[in-house]
């Protein structure tokens, strides 16, 4: 009896352990950038995340190689040309949600978040802050965000040639599913 009631503690402890971690593997991430020549637009449908709702603390894993652009040859010079996707095949995202007091994971709703971190591309590390949202919904967590990066500040060298086409800033948009891990 002892030994049953001891097992049932410590499962309960390992589930309540790992019930404050959410993940997904097919997370959102799209940028857009306007110019008066042309817009870019790249859908990413295969981002992983892991959001620990205990401390806050948020991660993403992009493959480069999964965005999508409406033009083959828009994606293959980006993947060849700007981000060398063989060379630098992803970008991170370490970071945290810095007003974690404000969300109530135990009831539903949505909440206003900001994300404070590090975001990597092509091995340029730069601060990034956010705002966003967190919905707390039975059986998950969806998690929106919109920011704008500069290409310049990850060594994203763009020629002469093709300047004029390509924004100086680029929006993010992150859209999150996540589930209990």
């Amino acid at each position: 009896m002892k030994r049953l009631i001891f097992s049932i503690i410590i499962l309960n402890l390992v589930f309540s352990v790992n019930a404050q971690k959410y993940m997904t593997k097919n997370g959102f991430i799209s940028f857009y950038g306007h110019t008066p020549m042309e817009d870019i637009k790249a859908d990413n449908n295969q981002v992983a995340s892991v959001l620990d709702i205990s401390t806050g603390d948020l991660v993403f894993q992009v493959l480069i190689k999964s965005f999508h652009f409406d033009r083959a040859l828009m994606e293959e010079h980006f993947n060849e040309n700007y981000l060398e996707s063989d060379k630098f095949p992803k970008a991170t995202f370490k970071g945290k949600i810095t007003n974690l007091q404000s969300v109530n994971f135990a009831k539903n709703g949505t909440y206003d978040v900001t994300v404070d971190g590090d975001l990597t591309i092509r091995d340029a590390t730069n601060k990034v802050s956010a705002k966003g949202s967190i919905e707390v919904i039975s059986g998950g967590i969806n998690a929106n965000s919109k920011f704008n990066i500069s290409p310049e500040d990850y060594k994203i060298n763009i020629p002469g040639v093709v300047r004029e086409k390509i924004a100086k800033n680029l929006e993010v948009t992150v859209t999150m599913k996540y589930s209990p891990l």
